[in-house]
């Protein structure tokens, strides 16, 4: 099969074996997948949990048809139209294990559908199962102009937040968030940034921060919390390592919790798809929950896309058609 490979050149188009699925395992055809940063960081050497590597099939999500099902597998059948994550996405053929998979939502492409599945479990799992929104409460997503990031403001506004604020250091992409549910865009690269958070939430500070940044965001992301806040950190796109104010961090009494994928064992993973299908499935089939696409290529043209999202000059989702 064809597929986007990672080469000592870094990706490149070929050839791979297609892939068998295991017992628990659907082998899927891929019509269109979806690239992410993760993306970004195999190419240049890190593992995404045991992905990374020469020879690695990239790509983490996709979306298309049921070609054959493990021995286990009763869920789904042969024709079946589906949406997942996974390795090894940008190839003709991928294999993913059988929880980490949703049913196409009615009237959805294939390549709308493969921009929907890290950033739904991801900001799921960030808001409403580690970050406990409520209704009516406050919400800070730094980094929002990403595809995870405008999910995020999404699932917030459709779980109740009173007030969800945007960060984009863009001033286009800043201008674009009201679209997704932000009610507030600030620049987080503007020093006064803390103040504008504090003077929309009656100087208390938000309830909740989804951090996609980290790095030298991490103070001042606790002075824009309040008093018993929580502090979500998904990511690390301003840096892994910053100098921390520990006396800020007990004075504010903050929770703060870092997330990712790459350590969950299957079940943990199966359970977050499975909390995402049961809560959100009814916003998805109404079209509450979209990613724009900004451009598809086809599967050949994938070093190209990959050089696009490294200039960071898109807004939205860029998808490969296979």
């Amino acid at each position: 099969m064809k597929a986007l490979l990672l080469t000592e050149d870094g990706a490149h188009y070929g050839d791979a074996p297609t892939p068998e699925p295991t017992t628990d395992q659907v082998l899927i055809r891929v019509h269109a997948a979806a690239l992410n940063r993760a993306d970004l960081a195999i190419i240049d050497g890190h593992f995404h949990g045991q992905t990374g590597g020469a020879g690695t099939v990239l790509g983490l999500e996709w979306a298309g048809d049921v070609q054959a099902v493990g021995a286990n597998v009763t869920e789904w059948k042969t024709g079946d139209a589906v949406m997942g994550s996974g390795g090894a996405a940008f190839a003709e053929y991928t294999v993913a294990d059988r929880g980490r998979i949703l049913p196409i939502p009615a009237g959805l492409s294939y390549s709308q559908a493969a921009t929907l599945p890290v950033a739904l479990y991801t900001m799921h799992d960030a808001l409403i199962t580690n970050g406990a929104l409520k209704p009516g409460e406050t919400v800070l997503i730094q980094g929002a102009s990403s595809g995870v990031g405008l999910m995020g403001l999404q699932i917030a506004r459709w779980a109740g937040a009173s007030l969800v604020i945007g960060t984009s250091t863009t001033a286009a992409r800043r201008a674009r968030l009201a679209e997704f549910g932000a009610g507030l865009a600030l620049d987080s690269s503007d020093p006064g940034w803390v103040d504008q958070v504090l003077q929309a939430t009656d100087g208390q500070g938000v309830n909740l921060i989804i951090d996609q940044l980290a790095g030298p965001v991490a103070n001042d992301n606790m002075r824009a919390t309040r008093v018993l806040g929580r502090i979500i950190n998904v990511g690390r796109l301003a840096g892994r390592e910053a100098h921390f104010d520990f006396d800020l961090h007990a004075l504010r009494r903050i929770h703060y919790l870092g997330v990712t994928f790459r350590t969950r064992a299957t079940e943990e993973v199966r359970a977050i798809v499975e909390a995402v299908r049961e809560q959100l499935w009814p916003a998805l089939e109404a079209g509450q929950l979209s990613l724009p696409i900004e451009r598809t290529y086809a599967l050949a043209e994938g070093v190209e896309a990959l050089t696009r999202m490294r200039a960071n000059a898109h807004f939205g989702k860029l998808v490969l058609c296979v």
